[in-house]
């Protein structure tokens, strides 16, 4: 089957939970209320339809492919980015001032998932390419975002990150790229990057590196990194491109998953340096990169919900047309569609409920994070980062752990043929797996929310949206239905194990480490589980409101369906959770390494 693009669903959130009205009265974002959501999304969905979605399977079957340094990418890939570029949806987030389009991310993020959607390994390019424009117009100097900026906004040059190497791993203070200063001011780059998404292919004029390294004296550790953009072709003062730079690819990885994306092994220096120009300030690389990883993280969650949503298409397309077997309640007296069956719709309200979920938080952390940099009053500012940056480990986190269960209902649906390949589920499955692991593993991502999301403030930041989802509870109770009712219960079962997980994890961090990072994960899952509940809360009181009124009477009654059922077989899951992090520590750590 092919892609549909959930518009209706995401302009639900953008209006009703992410208040889209609200964004709009933000400087700048004056021009980007609904109407102008509803026509961008409508566009996105045409091209990502018609030209993404359709070389999906082909990037799997034919990949990106390695020859004397050169990658030449799937048949259609380079057609598909230059239409893509010249669409303008590389820039769609980005500043006017570079050629971008300016609007919040509270509409990119929507158009980012139907791109993940449509096609993974396509949609990793132009993510990487929007990670390193938010660096460079946070650090970069004059000079550089003169250089680079507009033809990374327009699609024209793409943009790679470059931290991982062969014995570092996620362990950035292990790095050894190292940074030889010039007399000009431009440093020689010498090292080895590995993991490198995009490194090198053919769909764009040139590709803009940017590399972690070290200059000689600097710190040991992770305070002696810096930045550098090292061009693939070198830039003149003109613009054009000049000769090739001595940064090379040497290899790509064969992959379980998004095997059109090249994952590239780059070489620095092995003809006397790669030309490279420090991003900021030296020793400071670390923290800049962040910058680059904190949109990374923000948008891999962004494809978990992008590839729960086509595996979950698939998998109710499928049940649709399958038939086998008497539905149970003899409502059928012969073999029925499986669709009928009680089990087969359990996985796939699953397979929805979780996909809505994580879609609605996603949505609202992105209305926070356009606040966050540009709402005119400080406070508000202050209170939205604070909001956005705890959002960033779970969106991450919960909704890629999510799409690894959404994926694999969706083989099951498929019963057999769901481990054949030829029918498609099965590299949803595979693609999926990746999102758990780069970017920083689920690991990573609860240990940020430990250690600089929950202990550093003593908890404040998470009892803060605690009593948010209390009101939240209190709007349940007083609406009356019984959806409502069991919502309200859920939530509040939910929210008091939140709240006992976070007064366990800010008291015992320092105190008990191993026992704290031991439910590190759990905590995560937890937190995310809460959040993508409470929006499904959210969504449960606009839904029966507005159906109560006529308006789209069957969208709403299947909204808030779908949020009765998160609740009643998702969010019921967090007081388990909550046990297993406060009472389960000693069984992680109590068996002694040589029983392993």
């Amino acid at each position: 089957m092919s892609y549909r693009a959930p518009v209706k669903d995401m302009l639900f959130d953008i209006q009703h939970l992410a208040h889209i009205d609200q964004v709009a009265q933000i400087p700048g974002f004056e021009e980007a209320g609904l109407d102008t959501a509803q026509a961008v999304l409508e566009e996105c969905a045409k091209f990502n339809e018609g030209v993404l979605a359709p070389l999906n399977v082909e990037g799997d079957k034919n990949p990106s492919s390695w020859k004397d340094g050169q990658v030449t990418t799937t048949p259609g890939f380079k057609d598909a980015f230059r239409q893509y570029a010249e669409g303008g949806w590389q820039g769609l987030q980005h500043p006017v001032d570079f050629g971008g389009q300016g609007l919040p991310k509270t509409i990119g993020a929507a158009c980012g998932e139907m791109l993940n959607s449509a096609n993974m390994s396509f949609a990793l390019c132009p993510l990487l390419t929007d990670g390193a424009i938010e660096a460079l117009l946070t650090a970069g100097s004059d000079e550089l975002k003169a250089t680079y900026l507009e033809k990374l906004v327009s699609g024209q040059w793409t943009g790679t990150m470059n931290l991982t190497e062969p014995q570092a791993g996620s362990d950035l203070a292990l790095v050894r790229t190292r940074a030889e200063p010039q007399p000009d001011g431009s440093y020689r780059i010498f090292g080895t990057k590995i993991f490198i998404t995009y490194g090198e292919h053919d769909m764009a004029e040139n590709i803009v590196h940017l590399v972690l390294a070290r200059v000689a004296g600097a710190p040991e550790g992770v305070k002696g990194i810096s930045l550098f953009v090292v061009p693939k072709f070198m830039v003149g003062k003109d613009g054009s491109l000049g000769a090739r730079n001595d940064a090379h690819c040497v290899s790509i990885e064969h992959k379980l998953g998004i095997k059109a994306s090249p994952t590239a092994v780059l070489q620095f220096g092995d003809n006397g340096g790669a030309v490279g120009y420090l991003v900021g300030q030296e020793n400071r690389g670390l923290e800049y990169m962040f910058i680059m990883m904190n949109a990374a993280r923000y948008a891999v969650g962004v494809q978990g919900i992008a590839i729960a949503e086509r595996a979950y298409q698939k998998a109710v397309a499928y049940a649709k047309d399958r038939v086998q077997s008497r539905p149970v309640d003899g409502s059928i007296n012969a073999s029925a569609p499986i669709i009928h069956h009680p089990d087969v719709k359990r996985m796939l309200m699953t397979m929805r409920a979780y996909t809505e979920g994580c879609r609605a938080m996603a949505t609202v952390a992105a209305a926070a994070y356009d606040a966050a940099h540009h709402h005119p009053d400080a406070g508000v500012r202050q209170q939205n980062a604070a909001f956005y940056e705890f959002m960033v480990p779970l969106v991450k986190g919960y909704s890629t752990e999510m799409s690894l269960e959404v994926t694999s209902l969706g083989v099951q649906v498929h019963g057999g043929m769901g481990f054949i390949e030829e029918t498609g589920a099965a590299q949803y499955y595979r693609d999926a797996k990746i999102l758990t692991i780069y970017e920083g593993t689920t690991a990573i991502q609860a240990n940020d929310l430990v250690g600089r999301k929950t202990a550093r403030d003593g908890g404040q930041t998470a009892k803060a949206i605690a009593a948010q989802v209390a009101l939240t509870e209190a709007e349940l109770e007083r609406s009356g239905s019984e959806a409502a009712q069991a919502m309200a219960r859920r939530l509040k079962a939910a929210r008091e194990a939140f709240l006992d997980v976070v007064d366990f994890v800010a008291g015992n961090t320092k105190a008990s480490p191993n026992a704290v990072f031991a439910g590190s994960v759990p905590y995560l899952m937890l937190a995310g589980n809460l959040v993508a509940g409470w929006q499904m809360a959210r969504a449960l009181l606009v839904a029966q409101a507005l159906a109560a009124q006529g308006e789209d009477k069957a969208f709403m009654e299947a909204k808030a369906t779908t949020a009765r059922f998160y609740a009643d077989h998702i969010l019921s899951k967090v007081p388990g959770l909550r046990d297993s992090i406060v009472e389960g520590a000693d069984s992680v750590t109590g068996l002694a390494l040589e029983a392993f």
